[in-house]
């Protein structure tokens, strides 16, 4: 879906894949394959890339994916570590990031039950 979303904004702006290549410092082979829908989980810092090249926001080129994923987070956390959350995403955090966050968060858990 990201990658057809891409595809539409880059053709409605007239942008050819090499120029927005070359905007937004993602190579061309790799947006073809997520036009193509063959690489469908590009990390924040490249589609952050890509959204600022398109002169979209992050939230506007994940369109229904972003609001799919708001409405879990809502569903399974509370607003204010929604909010830091967003903020993170936002900020270009990446995956890994996060995913080290969580086994701080872990540890402190483990840590506090092992008093």
């Amino acid at each position: 879906m990201i990658g057809k979303r891409i595809n539409k904004i880059r053709l409605d702006k007239g942008y050819s894949l090499a120029l927005l290549a070359e905007m937004s410092g993602v190579s061309k082979s790799y947006l073809s394959y997520l036009e193509r829908d063959l690489r469908t989980n590009p990390s924040l810092q490249v589609l952050t890339r890509i959204a600022q090249a398109l002169g979209c926001s992050l939230e506007y080129l994940l369109g229904d994916e972003m609001i799919a994923v708001e409405k879990q987070l809502k569903e399974e956390l509370d607003d204010e570590v929604v909010f830091y959350l967003k903020n993170a995403i936002e900020e270009g955090t990446i995956k890994a990031d996060l995913e080290e966050f969580q086994k701080y968060i872990e540890f402190l858990n483990w840590k506090a039950t092992n008093k």
